[in-house]
């Protein structure tokens, strides 16, 4: 059993890379909420997103059990995004592309492995050379696609990377119900297919959807958000098993634009109601999150 225990840690802490450890893939689910598949026109935007997540548990692999004693950590991280809306046109739609760097600071205590480990470093990064973003009368649309490279550190239990590529496929609709656009409900969904590490390991398939149902009250917004993620292929390679990994997060959203700088201010808190563990150990939380969106 302490040997299983242990392994059962070591596979938590590999699972721990990249954009906030909160995931066996690369995309980190509660970075959107309101609106959150409502592309801006063209122009030229920066996205910072600040993230603190909480690890207060990690699954027993392969069930929704935690893993026998103190196990905690913390990861706060910065991911920057850069997005060019262009004037173009791709089947209606307007088209644009991105890019993402995130820089993250990972604590963790495992004392079934005898691990306590900090890092600061910059994450992989995501090229996303489509994004296509779609405009009706009462909906918005967006489709993109991208890649994540395994170009972080992965030599630590905390180092920021996660040692593979994974592309990404991302597609979505905003819906507004009434014609001044007050009450608003959001879907994004994003597929990666994760790649293969050094070992020879590959995760499963990640299917990830974010949804918000958001107010306006005059500039304001506020509303209800929420997370699902499912690993939705099995793994391959040493040590893996049919088990799939899940979690859901319920939380509530704020929005406050700042029209005379070009600037919207968002911050949002997510609690993790499930999560059950699928190969290695996996983490359940609470995640909290900051956004400034600045337009030139």
């Amino acid at each position: 059993m302490k040997t299983r225990i242990k392994a059962a840690a070591l596979a938590a802490m590999a699972a721990l890379g990249c954009t906030m450890a909160h995931a066996e893939g690369h995309y980190v689910p509660g970075v959107e909420g309101i609106q959150a598949s409502s592309v801006p026109p063209p122009g030229v935007y920066y996205l910072g997103y600040l993230l603190n997540y909480n690890i207060n548990s990690f699954r027993v692999p392969g069930t929704s059990s935690n893993l026998p004693g103190h196990n905690s950590g913390t990861v706060t991280a910065l991911a920057n995004r850069a997005v060019w809306i262009t004037q173009h046109k791709v089947l209606g739609a307007d088209y644009g592309m991105e890019m993402i760097v995130p820089v993250l600071r990972t604590s963790l205590t495992i004392n079934a492995a005898g691990v306590s480990d900090s890092r600061t470093g910059v994450g992989d990064i995501y090229v996303g050379p489509l994004v296509l973003g779609w405009h009706g009368k009462q909906w918005d649309a967006v489709a993109a696609a991208g890649m994540w490279f395994d170009t972080a550190d992965t030599d630590h239990a905390a180092s920021p990377g996660k040692g593979f590529k994974s592309t990404m496929l991302t597609g979505g609709l905003t819906y507004y119900f009434d014609d001044a656009k007050t009450w608003s409900g959001s879907a994004l969904t994003r597929f990666e297919r994760n790649g293969r590490n050094d070992a020879g390991f590959r995760h499963g398939n990640q299917l990830t959807t974010e949804w918000g149902v958001g107010k306006s009250f005059g500039s304001f917004q506020a509303g209800v958000v929420g997370y699902s993620q499912w690993q939705v292929s099995d793994d391959h390679g040493p040590g893996a098993s049919t088990k799939r990994s899940s979690k859901h997060a319920l939380g509530a959203e704020f929005v406050y634009p700042i029209p005379n700088a070009g600037v919207f201010l968002k911050a949002a808190a997510y609690k993790e109601v499930k999560a059950e563990a699928g190969t290695g150990a996996y983490p359940k939380g609470s995640l909290v999150r900051f956004t400034l969106v600045k337009a030139f």
